[in-house]
C-alpha cells in the first residue's frame, strides 16, 4: 500500500526537523543546478539552518553579480510602484486589457487553423466557414492580380525582345545585301577583260601585231615605214 500524501507542515520535534532539513537541503541543490542548466537560467539559493548555518548555490555567475541584479531590479520596480499608486492600477488594469485581447486573437487563430473547435456552436462554425470563405476570396483575388501583373510584365518582355529581334534582323539583311553587291562587282571585273583594240582618235590600234588603221571610215592605207606600219601624221613628222 503507497504512502500518503505528507501534510506540508513545521515539524514539531527538533530532531526529527534537523534530520528532514538534512536529507532535503541536498535534494533543494541538485533541483537548483538542474533547472540552471536545463533551462539556462541564472540561479542563486541562500538557505540558513535553524543554527544559522549558510549554504549557498550559484550558477557560473558570481553571487554577487545575481544578488545586485536583484536589487537593482527590485528597486527600479518598488521605486515606480512607489512614485504612482494611480499609474500602477492604470498599468495593470492595460496589462489585463491587453493579455485578454491576445488570448482572444490567440483563440480566434487556433479555430481558423480547425483547432480546438468541439466547444464551438453550430452558429459559430458557420460565422467561422464564412470568414474562411471571405478569406479565400482575398487571397484569390490577389494572386489573379500577381498573376495578371507577371504576365503583362512578361508580355513587354516580348514585345523588347522581338523589336530588338527585328533591328537585328534588318542589319543582318542589309550586311548580306552589301555582301552580295561587293560580290558581284568582283564577278563583273573578273568577266569582262580589257578591250584588245584600242580607239585613238581617228585610228584604231590592234594588239599583238604592231599595226594601226584608220578609223575614219574611207578605208585609207596607212603608210608604211620600213617594217613598222605608222599613220600618215606620225610618218610626216618623222621624215621632216
Amino acid at each position: 500500500m503507497g504512502r500518503g500524501r505528507v501534510q506540508l507542515k513545521r515539524i514539531e520535534n527538533k530532531i526529527s526537523r534537523q534530520v528532514t532539513f538534512s536529507k532535503r537541503r541536498p535534494g533543494l541543490l541538485k533541483k537548483a543546478h538542474e533547472i540552471s542548466v536545463l533551462c539556462d537560467a541564472e540561479v542563486a539559493l541562500i538557505v540558513f539552518s535553524t543554527k544559522g548555518k549558510l549554504y549557498e548555490y550559484s550558477t557560473d555567475s558570481s553571487m554577487e553579480k545575481i544578488l545586485e541584479r536583484y536589487e537593482s531590479y527590485s528597486l527600479s520596480e518598488r521605486a515606480v510602484m512607489d512614485a504612482d499608486p494611480e499609474s500602477q492600477a492604470s498599468w495593470w488594469h492595460e496589462y489585463r486589457r491587453l493579455k485578454a485581447r491576445v488570448d482572444t486573437i490567440q483563440k480566434t487563430q487556433r479555430h481558423l487553423m480547425g483547432e480546438q473547435l468541439d466547444n464551438l456552436s453550430l452558429k459559430e462554425l458557420q460565422q467561422l466557414e464564412q470568414q474562411l470563405e471571405n478569406a479565400i476570396k482575398h487571397i484569390r483575388s490577389r494572386k489573379n492580380q500577381l498573376l495578371f501583373e507577371s504576365i503583362s510584365e512578361l508580355q513587354q518582355k516580348e514585345k523588347s525582345l522581338q523589336e530588338q529581334n527585328n533591328i537585328l534582323e534588318k542589319k543582318l539583311q542589309d550586311k548580306r545585301k552589301a555582301e552580295a553587291l561587293t560580290q558581284n562587282e568582283r564577278s563583273f571585273l573578273m568577266s569582262d577583260p580589257l578591250p584588245t583594240t584600242l580607239n585613238i582618235g581617228a585610228y584604231q590600234v590592234t594588239r599583238g601585231r604592231g599595226s594601226v588603221e584608220e578609223d575614219a571610215g574611207e578605208g585609207c592605207p596607212l603608210a608604211q615605214s620600213g617594217s613598222t606600219t605608222l599613220p600618215p601624221w606620225m610618218l610626216r613628222h618623222v621624215d621632216g
